[in-house]
């Protein structure tokens, strides 16, 4: 994680804390306690900030007690807002005064005050994430830090939340074979193959409606270096001010088209194109039974969306469903289009025993706002290979954008089979070679610490083989009886000197497409 995408986490209290009065901002929003009630209803807010296109979603949720943790039960949209055109100052600085007046009204035309919100959720993608945007919108939530998960998302995060936020994931959950979702925006296109309920693979690359933007007479009034790009292929001169054809516009936006299309047909691009890429290429060469489309793009692919906002939009649209029919794939409509993002997050807290957790040295927590990953690896197997759990690890990281993190992460796991020295051994090899570019020092700063989850009872065994058996220079906080999932982020407090124990904040992203799910 990038400088730029760390700002809005430092903004929202995210990082590692120092003492006892951080601790108390921390936490003081976490007002509902798990062993308190068996149902909670929560007013929640998503807040999506892209580079292209900002909007809200206001919710109530409805959670109920199962195991270790709340399951949404029930989610009800309750307003959501217009979707503005992202207001700014010059080509990358957000006018955060026009943002925040947008904010305030749909507030107040969903008829809500800030105190009436529970929690929420703050995401922000693309331009959004540099330092002097993130600061700035991070400061149009002040009063809201404790409640809210503020979330930077890069090209991979964003491209798996859009796949479960138009119901692509969920889809691939119902027996019907794999589901591409490709998600077309402004400036980028992400691509991701959805199975068994879960992404398994995303991509992205330079291909999106506001590569060019025009005014009424179809004069230029901004162009992206990939607009240039699409444009030089077609031996057409991009400048400011320059009055396009339709013929040269449909040139370029053929351009783009087939080259996302390579995309989507598994085809590797050639090494002069690669530059267009956004994330590694996807390796899946499996069959795709259905196709979905989310993005503001989706909305005219769709016939959903009649107005022109001065861009490639309906041009885009056009060149993808004539493509898109060639592939004899079935398209389905996704539950959700340019609304394909968080409609909120679910917020509790849960004091863990100090009887079998591992916290070394003890001033490694408090911790806060830690993403959560859960890979997808086999610990049932009498031998656990330390390679084949580093490589679960990694992917998980990589599916999130994770990878080379300047924030703790935390890896959440269901522990089976026996606790034999032999497959904790391989196991704890595995996570710590995965996390070797999270915990490491650079920079002169010291190392992130290894930050394990499990929802059984080994959190203490598994840190102590780290510390005493593989003398782990890295701090070490191992704790267990939780139950985590992908977009959870967590909350860890220092340890409460009475009991040993420590309390966790779990913040939940909250799709309107799907339905946390019951692990074990």
């Amino acid at each position: 994680m990038s400088s730029e995408k760390r700002s809005i986490l430092e903004g929202f209290g995210g990082g590692i804390g120092g003492g006892d009065e951080s601790v108390s901002a921390g936490f003081t929003a976490a007002r509902r306690h798990i062993s308190d009630e068996e149902t909670l209803t929560l007013t929640s807010v998503g807040v999506d900030i892209g580079s292209s296109t900002s909007h809200l979603v206001f919710s109530r949720l409805e959670l109920e007690h199962q195991g270790s943790r709340y399951v949404i039960t029930k989610r009800e949209v309750l307003a959501e807002s217009e979707i503005l055109l992202t207001p700014y100052i010059d080509e990358t600085t957000i006018d955060s005064d026009a943002l925040g007046r947008f904010i305030d009204a749909q507030y107040d035309k969903a008829g809500l005050t800030r105190e009436d919100v529970d929690t929420g959720a703050l995401i922000l993608t693309g331009v959004a994430v540099r330092r002097q945007n993130a600061r700035a919108i991070a400061d149009l939530f002040a009063r809201e830090a404790g409640r809210f998960v503020a979330v930077s998302a890069g090209d991979a995060l964003e491209t798996t939340m859009a796949a479960h936020g138009s119901g692509a994931a969920g889809r691939s959950d119902e027996g019907r074979g794999t589901v591409m979702n490709i998600d077309i925006g402004g400036g980028t296109s992400k691509v991701a193959i959805c199975d068994n309920g879960k992404v398994k693979e995303v991509t992205a690359i330079d291909v999106g409606a506001r590569l060019l933007a025009m005014d009424g007479d179809n004069k230029v009034t901004r162009i992206e270096e990939a607009g240039r790009y699409y444009a030089k292929l077609e031996g057409i001169d991009l400048k400011l001010g320059r009055q396009m054809t339709d013929k040269e516009l449909d040139a370029i936006v053929g351009r783009m088209a087939d080259q996302l299309f390579d995309l989507v047909q598994l085809k590797q691009l050639p090494a002069e194109k690669k530059h267009l890429l956004r994330l590694p290429e996807l390796t899946y060469q499996g069959k795709i039974d259905i196709v979905t489309f989310s993005g503001g793009v989706s909305e005219f692919i769709y016939a959903r969306e009649p107005r022109n906002f001065g861009d490639l939009g309906p041009r885009v649209a056009k060149a993808i469903r004539q493509r898109i029919e060639t592939l004899n794939i079935p398209v389905e409509v996704p539950t959700n289009g340019i609304r394909a993002t968080v409609i909120g997050a679910s917020q509790y807290t849960i004091q863990v025993s100090g009887s079998t957790i591992f916290i070394a040295p003890g001033h490694a927590v408090p911790v806060r706002n830690l993403p959560v990953i859960v890979p997808d690896f086999d610990l049932s197997a009498d031998v656990l290979d330390p390679p084949a759990v580093a490589a679960g690890v990694k992917k998980a990281l990589v599916r999130l954008g994770l990878e080379e993190s300047e924030t703790p992460v935390a890896v959440a796991f269901h522990w089976k089979g026996s606790a034999s020295f032999a497959r904790l051994d391989g196991f704890c090899k595995g996570v710590a070679l995965a996390l070797k570019a999270i915990t490491e020092p650079k920079n002169g700063q010291g190392g992130h610490p290894i930050v394990m989850v499990n929802d059984g009872d080994i959190g203490g065994l598994l840190g102590l083989h780290l510390k005493e058996e593989m003398k782990i220079a890295a701090p070490v906080v191992s704790i267990d009886g939780i139950t985590l999932e992908e977009f959870d982020y967590i909350d860890i407090g220092a340890l409460i000197p009475s009991s040993g124990a420590v309390p966790v904040v779990i913040k939940s992203l909250v799709f309107p497409a799907e339905q946390k799910k019951k692990s074990g």
